[in-house]
């Protein structure tokens, strides 16, 4: 035989690798055997497009809005745009609760999860609901002020308007990359190049990172192109990229992410080797070192290999830290069943974003934690709608030695289901951020958690009298180090005081629109006399604060690092000067909106004091 034929031969099937790469690429691994491939030609449109905006805003991790109101809340992403084409700071925009690295450096920043996928960023989301599913074909995302924070985009193949809920919720995400940096707060409209996807979708989810930004990201409307039925696809030899190559032979050996993982775990038949090379030569400690820089994922796949690395994988110490939420929208009840074994040593376990729409069960969360939250010390589990009250009494009892408890955004919680809180007196930190908590049950966790240190109470609108609730922290919680009250509609000066004088420790306290303190009552003297140690103080919107404030505050938080005056007519810019003067560390000042401090007060304060960012929003 000619030597010409074999060649042939390897040609084609490399031919034909590349075809099946790209039609994976296209369709995320389904081959349709009646579609019609047709190299170098373009599919020809087959139906209209649609365009639809939001019709709903389902779900989010945070806001800079109040629950009550529309001004700078999520729900204004539903609907035709409110701002755009203009720039600026508008009240009618989405905005969400963080921007920059700020909240990393105060006293209340939680130290970071190890063995987060450098995929990973993701800081926030929102969830979107249209009223036709369709297969997109472009997603744009309308930005009104400081754009750039989006980083991913997914499409989920459960309709929110069904009456049959599917079986299985899967979600693909259409478009992913890593933070950057946007020259400008101009508006713009970001349209990524999507990837297309094998089912219709009517749900979509935006994530977001603003870690680089200068200031709140703002987003007016999300627009959503697509088409009713699926479009047929062509094929370029022209496009193949080598590097698919490579990335099919990882999907086929590997899966989709946590899409294998449940099988990973129970993989039993590992292949029997006469040695272990240079493992065996390595002490126990050294190889469970090495392994301790993998992710979740790799450390399943490797204890594919031999018995030596599976023994490895699977020891409880690899999973004193875990955590879950890059992995969200894989993980269910199986997920939780296979690593209960690996997991009874875990101390800190994050499972925010995890379990919705109905993929963590009540009793599939109670088994895990019978099997493992004996010697758990934090826990996180922000935005996790499929808690109840059940959860929180399984938490209570089988967590004795739990020091933090985040719930933020846990919307769907009974008021009552709070009680149980009570029953952990060990607890340090507890964020409550936008649950519906209410007063008698706070009261209770006040009374019996004397250890508190860190206390979120941002948003929690059922709370009748924070007065109250900040008498009960003055006279039981002597250790507070941080206190979130962002949004509290009825504390006045009375509970300021009773706070100051009972809370001396206190580093870090936000009063953001508070409305009901009035600087004319002493209550913002009173507390820079009686909290020396105040590095972060946001006193956003609250109009009445004055000279005298901020004299106060350079006279005696010499430590202090973040202030927020946003929104002030009564602070000069030779109060600024003092303050900049006397506090060292300084490092963010927020003047936006105040009347007396213009644009050439902040250059003339940025070249005096170049170390500290002073932020001077505008509107146009």
């Amino acid at each position: 035989m000619s030597p010409v034929f074999p060649m042939l031969t390897v040609l084609s099937m490399f031919y034909y690798m590349c075809l099946r790469r790209r039609a994976r690429t296209a369709t995320r691994g389904e081959m349709n055997s009646r579609r019609a491939l047709e190299s170098n030609t373009r599919a020809l449109p087959i139906n209209v497009e649609i365009v639809q905006y939001a019709k709903e805003v389902l779900d989010f991790s945070s806001h800079y809005g109040s629950e009550n109101s529309m001004s700078y809340t999520m729900w204004n992403l539903a609907g035709i745009p409110n701002v755009y084409p203009s720039s600026g700071d508008f009240t009618q925009t989405a905005v969400f609760r963080t921007y920059g690295t700020w909240w990393d450096h105060c006293p209340s920043a939680r130290l970071p999860f190890q063995r987060t996928p450098p995929t990973f960023c993701s800081q926030d989301y929102v969830e979107l609901a249209f009223e036709e599913p369709v297969y997109p074909t472009a997603v744009h995302i309308l930005e009104t002020y400081h754009p750039g924070a989006v980083v991913r985009i997914l499409a989920c193949s459960a309709n929110p308007y069904s009456q049959n809920p599917p079986a299985e919720v899967r979600w693909e995400i259409l478009w992913s990359e890593a933070p950057t940096k946007v020259n400008g707060p101009q508006a713009r409209q970001f349209t990524p190049c999507i990837k297309q996807i094998n089912f219709p979708t009517n749900l979509i989810r935006l994530e977001v990172n603003s870690s680089l930004l200068d200031y709140y990201t703002e987003l007016d409307a999300v627009v959503l192109h697509g088409v009713k039925e699926r479009p047929m696809l062509s094929l370029k030899t022209s496009m193949i990229d080598m590097n698919d190559i490579d990335e099919d032979e990882d999907d086929e050996k590997y899966g989709c992410g946590m899409d294998t993982l449940n099988k990973q775990f129970s993989v039993v038949t590992l292949r029997e080797w006469p040695t272990n090379g240079y493992f065996d030569k390595l002490p126990y400690e050294l190889i469970q070192l090495i392994l301790s820089h993998l992710t979740v994922p790799d450390l399943c796949r490797l204890a594919q290999t031999c018995k030596l690395l599976y023994q490895h994988c699977c020891d409880p110490l690899q999973y004193i830290h875990l955590s879950l939420q890059p992995y969200w929208a894989r993980i269910n009840d199986a997920s939780l069943e296979h690593l209960q074994s690996r997991c009874t040593l875990i101390q800190w376990l994050n499972l925010s974003w995890t379990g919705n729409r109905g993929a963590i069960s009540v009793s599939g969360f109670s088994r895990f934690l019978k099997v493992c939250g004996s010697e758990l010390v934090r826990l996180e589990l922000s935005c996790g709608h499929f808690l109840n009250e059940t959860c929180l009494e399984v938490i209570t009892e089988l967590c004795p030695n739990l020091q933090e408890l985040n719930l933020s955004s846990c919307d769907k919680i009974p008021p009552q289901a709070f009680n149980h809180i009570a029953k952990v007196g060990s607890l340090k930190r507890l964020i409550l951020y936008r649950t519906k908590v209410e007063q008698t049950a706070l009261l209770s966790i006040l009374n019996f958690c004397s250890e508190l240190q860190h206390l979120s109470l941002g948003s929690c609108v059922m709370i009748e009298d924070y007065d109250l609730i900040a008498s009960m922290m003055g006279a039981k919680c002597k250790k507070l180090r941080s206190l979130d009250l962002w949004r509290c509609k009825n504390i006045t000066e009375n509970g300021i005081a009773e706070l100051a004088s009972g809370c001396q420790l206190l580093e870090e306290l936000d009063l953001g629109w508070c409305p009901t303190l009035q600087s004319s009552t002493g209550c913002f003297t009173n507390l820079a006399r009686k909290l020396p140690n105040l590095q972060k103080l946001f006193l956003t919107a609250n109009r009445s604060v004055c000279d005298t404030d901020i004299e106060e505050l350079a006279a005696n938080c010499t430590h202090l690092r973040q202030l927020d005056i946003l929104g002030t007519r009564m602070v000069s810019p030779a109060s600024l000067r003092k303050l900049l003067e006397s506090c060292k560390d300084l490092s963010l000042l927020d003047v936006s909106f105040c009347s007396q401090i213009d644009n050439r007060v902040v250059l003339e304060l940025n070249a005096n004091f170049p170390n500290v960012f002073i932020k001077k929003s505008f509107t146009q």
